[in-house]
C-alpha cells in the first residue's frame, strides 16, 4: 500500500514540475498497454522489461494500468470480435503456424482472440495515448498550475513553517 501512495505522490509531484512531460505521458502510454493486455502474458513481462530500462515515470504507468484494466473489461467483446478476425484471417494461418511452433512465442498466448484484439488494439493506439497524455499534461500545467501558483491560497501555503520544513526537506532527500 505504501509503494502505491508513493507513486501517486511522485506523479504529483511529477505533473506540477516544469520537467518530464515525456516521462509521464510515456508512463500513461505503457500503462496502457499494460491495462489493456491480460496480465500473465509474456508481453505483460516484456512491457515491465521497458518500465524499468527507459526513463518513464513509473507511477503514471501504473495508475493508467488500473485505470485502463477497468475500461479493458469492458471492451473484451471488442477485443474478441478484432482478435478472431485477426486469428481467422486465411492468408495468415501459416504465419500463425510457424509462430506458434517456435520455443517461446506461444508464452504470449497470441492465438487467444482477447489476448490478440486486446495486445493489437493496445499496440496501435498506444502512440496515440502518448500524445493525448502530453498533450492534456501541458493543458493541466498552464491551465491549473499556473492560475493555482497565482492564487492568495498558494501564496499562504507558502509562507506556512510546515512548507518551509517541506520545501527545505524536499532540496535535501526528496530528488532521489
Amino acid at each position: 500500500m505504501t509503494l502505491i501512495l508513493k507513486q501517486i505522490f511522485q506523479l504529483v509531484k511529477m505533473l506540477n514540475s516544469e520537467t518530464a512531460t515525456g516521462q509521464i505521458a510515456a508512463g500513461v502510454a505503457l500503462g496502457f498497454i499494460l491495462g489493456m493486455t491480460p496480465s500473465l502474458s509474456l508481453q505483460s513481462l516484456l512491457v515491465f522489461i521497458l518500465l524499468f530500462l527507459f526513463r518513464v515515470q513509473i507511477g503514471a504507468a501504473f495508475l493508467s494500468c488500473f485505470f485502463f484494466k477497468l475500461v479493458a473489461y469492458v471492451l473484451d467483446p471488442a477485443f474478441d470480435h478484432v482478435g478472431y478476425a485477426v486469428l481467422t484471417r486465411p492468408n495468415l494461418q501459416n504465419f500463425f503456424t510457424t509462430l506458434y511452433n517456435m520455443p517461446i512465442v506461444p508464452y504470449t498466448r497470441f492465438n487467444n482472440t482477447i489476448v490478440m484484439g486486446s495486445g493489437l488494439v493496445a499496440i496501435v493506439l498506444s502512440p496515440l495515448v502518448y500524445l493525448l497524455a502530453k498533450n492534456l499534461i501541458g493543458q493541466y500545467r498552464v491551465q491549473v498550475v499556473e492560475r493555482f501558483k497565482g492564487t492568495k491560497l498558494w501564496k499562504l501555503i507558502q509562507a506556512t513553517r510546515f512548507y518551509q520544513w517541506y520545501y527545505q526537506y524536499d532540496k535535501f532527500f526528496g530528488s532521489n
